[in-house]
């Protein structure tokens, strides 16, 4: 599971499922967390997880840079969203 980068798929199905989840309640229930912020915390998530399964799986340093670059991003949005927020 770890060396192929199975594991990491099986967590990013896992996060989608969530996702779609809470956007549903979202929708039906009009409470929760907004779909943008969710999305964007979701997705600094999941570049760490396919930076560590470019890692596991023995890409060039590049792959994994480039999906550190896109957490990066990610986070720094969500982190600008939630200071303006406060």
């Amino acid at each position: 599971l770890f060396s192929s980068g199975r594991i990491v798929d099986g967590i990013l199905v896992l996060m989608a499922i969530e996702a779609i989840a809470l956007i549903l309640v979202r929708k039906m229930s009009n409470k929760g967390i907004a779909t943008v912020d969710l999305l964007v915390n979701l997705i600094a998530g999941m570049a760490l997880l396919l930076a560590l399964r470019a890692a596991l799986t023995g890409q060039g340093w590049q792959a994994v840079a480039l999906c550190l670059i896109v957490a990066l991003i990610a986070h720094l949005l969500d982190i600008t969203r939630r200071w303006t927020a406060a």
